[in-house]
């Protein structure tokens, strides 16, 4: 316990870095997401295409790959990142790619007939959107997003091959330097609290959007 007690404020600084991951993942590509969502209703062909191919490689390759390719191979054609901005950028196409066809799902939901509905009452494109569309599809699409967000607490820990000092990176290091693994344990618990905060969350908002109130 007392070997726990030592090491737990250099876990929780790394927690902390986790943390500011989720959070600024989170802030950027949930928006992004329904903006792709959106823009694909457009009846541009070329731009849904180009969308398209953007998803399909977002959703096709290893996250893992995309982070190298921020980090190590972009400065190869003069682009150089930071770590945390190439994990930040990395992150969030990933996962406003996994987003976006979330909300395109809940959005090809919607009777076409609300659509009409809402020229007959002048709603403007924005109005139909902000009144009518968003709200119904943010009920529908509220599990397969929170179940995205549980995925993306536990894919923060991939940041640490770009070497960001995480949860994961700073349990290693106490691992491999005082040859145990507890470090290891106390991360995954770590992990477990962020999980059921997150699961937490989901109850109480679903609960707030369901049908049935």
């Amino acid at each position: 316990m007392a070997y726990v007690l030592e090491i737990l404020p250099s876990l929780l600084q790394g927690a902390n870095v986790t943390l500011q991951v989720f959070s600024i993942v989170l802030i950027l590509s949930i928006p992004l997401g329904i903006l792709v969502a959106f823009i694909m209703q457009v009846e541009s062909k070329p731009l849904r295409w180009l969308l398209s191919i953007y998803i399909w490689i977002m959703r096709g390759t290893p996250l893992l790959l995309q982070l190298i390719f921020v980090y190590y191979i972009l400065p190869s054609i003069g682009i150089r990142i930071d770590r945390m901005p190439a994990a930040i950028i990395a992150f969030t196409l990933n996962y406003a790619a996994y987003f976006a066809e979330i909300f395109r799902g809940g959005i090809d939901s919607i009777p076409r007939g609300q659509y009409e509905a809402a020229k007959v009452l002048k709603f403007s494109p924005v109005q139909t959107i902000q009144y009518i569309i968003l709200p119904q599809v943010t009920k529908i699409v509220l599990p397969s997003v929170f179940n995205e967000i549980m995925a993306l607490v536990k894919d923060t820990s991939l940041v640490y091959a770009l070497g960001v000092t995480d949860l994961i990176l700073v349990s290693r290091t106490a691992a491999n330097r005082d040859a145990s693994l507890a470090p290891m344990f106390v991360a995954g618990a770590i992990y477990l609290i962020m999980i059921g905060v997150v699961t937490l969350v989901s109850r109480k908002v679903e609960q707030k959007y369901a049908y049935d109130r």
